[in-house]
């Protein structure tokens, strides 16, 4: 009798495990959330406070305007850099090339690259740079334009640079982060563009990041 209490007892777990398992427990849900980074503004729209990207026009590699509206409904990666670097810079850009390479066809991400010399990264240098990286200008975006507008961005909106300066002749800003941008135009994440384990890292947040648009979308 009490061996038979027993085995009424495991199979009614068994099925209580089952039941949870696939109608309660929510497999889809991401396994976590990536955190939102920046100075944090109110948006009456969402009732939600963040900081968001700034609106932006900048020149990429094809000598097309590129403006905030050509990364709608997608996550982007970006830095900043310049054509003529031999130290950081080159690496920088041999690590993007592994994320759009990992990400090539995916028209939910994109890569942006600020130049921080636009006198020197015409649209002409940045296309060469662009053939030597194999970036192409449909996902990965080199970009150039008013030094001033660029260094702004990079400072206010990205918060790439905690340095204070006015995007003059004696300006320069020299950073090796890469900044990870959601499809609501936030923060989510900083990494070392130099450091091949901090990608990994970031190709797997991207992928959460993804995940956890596509688990709303689902769910509305």
């Amino acid at each position: 009798m009490k061996l038979k209490f027993i085995n009424l007892f495991l199979l009614t777990a068994a099925a209580a495990v089952f039941v949870y398992s696939y109608f309660i427990y929510d497999k889809a849900k991401p396994i976590r959330s990536l955190p939102i980074y920046g100075a944090k503004n109110y948006d009456s729209k969402t009732d939600t406070v963040f900081h968001t990207i700034q609106n932006f026009s900048f020149i990429n590699q094809d000598g097309q305007t590129i403006t905030e509206k050509d990364f709608a409904g997608s996550v982007y990666v970006t830095d900043f850099f310049f054509t003529t670097c031999h130290s950081i810079c080159p690496v920088m850009s041999t690590q993007m090339e592994r994320l759009a390479t990992k990400f090539k066809g995916n028209n939910e991400v994109k890569f942006l690259s600020h130049t921080v010399d636009p006198d020197i990264d015409t649209v002409e240098q940045l296309k060469r740079y662009a053939l030597k990286h194999n970036a192409d200008a449909k996902q990965w975006m080199l970009v150039t334009g008013d030094k001033k507008a660029l260094y702004g961005i990079a400072r206010e909106s990205y918060l790439l640079d905690a340095e204070k300066g006015d995007g003059g002749p004696d300006d320069f800003i020299h950073t090796q982060n890469f900044a990870l941008i959601d499809k609501d135009k936030r923060i989510r994440g900083y990494y070392d563009g130099t450091d091949s384990t901090q990608m990994n890292v970031l190709m797997t947040d991207i992928d959460l990041l993804l995940n956890e648009y596509h688990y709303k979308e689902k769910k509305n």
